[in-house]
């Protein structure tokens, strides 16, 4: 694995806004402990150009690699919070590298 920053980059749509909040009480303290920094969320998206399957929140943080993100994931107490978050949201979350410094 690189050395590469990956950004993680969530759209979902919020159904059940009090079994979300359990998820997002555990959120933070397991991002940290994978190297994970929170970078921004909005609920307002605004498309500028070309069709927008996105809707709801979108929330973008990050890793300092790879590895630190597939440690994240798959984290045995991220996957138990986990549950909140499927039960509450329709969720979509993909992975982005970043770019090697030029």
């Amino acid at each position: 694995m690189s050395d590469v920053k990956v950004y993680m980059i969530a759209n979902l749509q919020i159904h059940d806004a009090d079994n979300y909040r359990n998820y997002e009480k555990g959120f933070f303290p397991i991002l940290k402990k994978h190297g994970g920094e929170f970078i921004t969320y909005d609920d307002n998206i605004i498309n500028v150009e070309g069709d927008n399957d996105v809707k709801g929140r979108v929330i973008i943080f990050s890793f300092p690699n790879e590895e630190a993100a597939d440690k994240w994931y798959n984290d045995p107490e991220y996957q138990e919070i986990s549950k909140f978050r499927r039960e509450a949201t329709t969720t979509q979350l993909i992975r982005v590298k970043g770019m090697l410094p030029r």
